[in-house]
């Protein structure tokens, strides 16, 4: 019997775009790369769930044709000394990876956290909105 190919899906959700990307378990070879941005035409929808969703099932799909049969997720927000929780495409698209018929394996956060860099803007009133 062949060996089962595992894969990494990376996924990175802001506020503007949700971006999938499918590596070897290593990391290092891509296998697919698929975004909000490439499934719907208005820059506002990138970000949504429904574009998450569509472009987290052909990542999926294409990994399936090349022989991948389960990731592990890695979720990414912008983090650093922006906002540390990821945005609404997230959720779906880990979603849509299980429905697609990929195992899953692990599940972990891997957003940066700032170890004291720069400060943050806004003076000392804080940001005026």
């Amino acid at each position: 019997m062949a060996k089962e190919i595992w894969g990494v899906a990376h996924i990175f959700s802001s506020f503007n775009n949700t971006i999938i990307h499918i590596t070897d378990i290593t990391g290092a070879e891509t296998i697919t790369r698929w975004s909000g941005g490439r499934i719907v035409k208005s820059d506002r929808e990138e970000s949504s769930p429904y574009a998450a969703m569509q472009a987290a099932m052909r990542a999926a799909e294409e990994a399936k044709e090349k022989g991948v049969v389960g990731v592990h997720i890695m979720v990414k927000a912008p983090g650093g000394s922006g906002s540390r929780t990821p945005g609404q495409g997230a959720q779906p698209a880990i979603r849509a990876l299980a429905r697609a018929g990929l195992k899953i394996g692990k599940i972990e956060d891997v957003t940066p956290i700032p170890h004291d860099g720069t400060k943050k803007r806004g003076g000392k009133r804080g940001r005026r909105v």
